[in-house]
């Protein structure tokens, strides 16, 4: 394999792939975020960390767990913010863990790696993986910051949402060389006031906000009805990339109530698949010819078939499907031009390359949760993509996500 000139600017030496821009990794909160960045008339009542005694914890679907608390279990540092209880897990904070040991269980930040919680360690943990550049989506705001939406007090909520933000911006990246790259939250039970936090952290050089996939399914307004269209201008307006994660619907596909987690697991790209044929249908891409989604962990294997079914749908049906002047153009047309993938592991997808698009998918470690790659991304690259043109490579690796992101590097 040839590496450019380029490739080597870019931070890799010849032989080797470029250094990774992840696009999907998390962050776990330290204990007290919320308690320095509040102003301080809220901060008694906003969130905070208290560690209790689990004796059984249950995922129960979606983003939902039965716990039972005992003062003589294991501890786990817990969330606590108005009604809520949100024990630590270490199958989220998994890094570190023998692969069986990433387990349903609670944990303490003393036993987590450093690198979840601290920016510095986060960035050595990078670097010694072969990553470059890390966007991290939040833990107990969960991953369009739902948290502070289902708050019973929003003026608390949009305080704590603001104050997320601050620290994203001006601790969690602020001293890492550009190494962690922001990405905010916005009160969405109100699409101005989510427009106007775009603004404010676009004003400071923030390119990507969380969204849901599925605002529907959290009990807001769907896509369809022009309700987030001030969110989606601001988006368009300043380079904002809206990233959906799988579970920010606060819901996974599953197929019955007692089927083992894994199921939802094996099905979690569903949503994203739902999701991208919402947005294709609905004429928002239409309307902000210059707004870019993401589609975050979603995997890229289904994405052939469903702009294949869209352009039929589009052709044979459309005059009867409620979209003949809404859509004028064939849907596959607006993900080519708007839309970027994201994956780990998907041999399949990359087998399709020319129907996914090379300039449309991105790559990811989604450190620390138990499908992160770490600390063996590099190796994992070279053997899904080892055999692909360094050109190729490069836009997969790194230079879809540095378009994306709107990042000034190379």
């Amino acid at each position: 394999m040839t590496v450019t000139e380029e490739l080597n600017d870019a931070g890799t030496t010849v032989g080797e792939i470029p250094m990774i821009v992840s696009v999907d990794d998390h962050v776990v909160e330290p204990p007290d975020l919320w308690q320095r960045w509040l102003p301080e008339k809220y901060r008694a009542a906003g969130p905070r960390v208290e560690r209790r005694g689990i004796a059984g914890m249950k995922f129960v679907g979606g983003t939902g767990y039965e716990i039972e608390y005992s003062d003589d279990a294991p501890k786990s540092d817990c969330w606590l913010f108005e009604d809520l209880v949100v024990p630590h897990k270490r199958h989220v904070a998994a890094v570190g863990f023998e692969r069986d040991d990433m387990t349903l269980s609670p944990i303490t930040y003393d036993e987590m790696r450093p690198g979840c919680y601290d920016p510095k360690a986060r960035v050595e943990d990078m670097l010694a993986n072969h990553v470059d550049v890390s966007l991290s989506f939040p833990t107990f705001p969960r991953f369009c910051g739902q948290t502070f939406t289902e708050a019973n007090d929003h003026d608390l909520g949009l305080a704590c949402v603001k104050a997320y933000n601050d620290w994203m911006v001006d601790e969690w990246c602020g001293d890492s060389d550009g190494h962690l790259v922001p990405l905010i939250i916005v009160p969405l039970w109100d699409a101005q006031l989510a427009a106007d936090e775009v603004r404010r952290n676009a004003a400071r050089g923030v390119h990507a906000v969380c969204f849901s996939e599925v605002p529907y399914h959290l009990g807001l307004p769907s896509i369809h009805t022009g309700y987030w269209d001030p969110f989606f201008q601001a988006c368009a307006e300043t380079q904002t990339v809206v990233n959906m994660h799988i579970g920010s619907s606060s819901r996974m596909p599953s197929t019955s109530p007692d089927a083992p987690p894994a199921v939802q697991a094996t099905l979690s790209f569903g949503n994203a698949m739902s999701s991208l044929s919402d947005f294709l249908f609905s004429g928002v891409l239409v309307k902000f010819p210059e707004l870019k989604l993401a589609y975050s962990e979603g995997q890229i294997g289904w994405i052939p078939y469903i702009l294949e079914r869209a352009d039929d749908v589009w052709m044979e049906h459309r005059a009867w499907g409620g979209v003949a002047e809404a859509i004028p153009e064939p849907p596959s047309n607006y993900y080519y031009r708007q839309v970027f993938g994201c994956f780990f592991r998907d041999r399949h997808g990359l087998e399709s390359l020319e129907s996914v698009g090379v300039d449309n998918i991105t790559f990811e470690t989604d450190y620390p949760h138990t499908d992160s790659t770490w600390p063996n991304s590099k190796q994992v690259a070279i053997d899904l993509m080892g055999h692909l043109p360094a050109d190729v490579q490069y836009k997969i690796i790194r230079g879809n996500a540095i378009r994306m992101l709107s990042l000034d590097i190379v």
